[in-house]
């Protein structure tokens, strides 16, 4: 089941839209709501992330001094 949704696209945006359309033989309706859901879900993982990391901070679960040493060894990276 889907439902119906108008937005407004600056006109160059628009015709890039129908071309993309045309070049993908796919509708811009469908092109549009994959765009949509693409974007959803990279925002809420990274906002999800985000809650994960303020969460380990209030618990103050950070990495040790050593864990880090030896992750910037591993890349061959020297400490300053």
């Amino acid at each position: 089941m889907s439902t119906t949704m108008t937005i407004r696209l600056e006109p160059e945006l628009k015709d890039r839209l129908d071309q993309l359309s045309e070049a993908t033989h796919r509708s811009k309706s469908f092109l549009a709501a994959e765009a949509i859901r693409e974007f959803i879900e990279l925002n809420e993982w990274q906002i999800g992330e985000i809650k994960s990391a303020l969460k380990e901070a209030d618990a103050e679960d950070y990495t040790s001094d050593q864990e880090v040493k030896s992750v910037f060894g591993k890349w061959g990276v020297n400490e300053t």
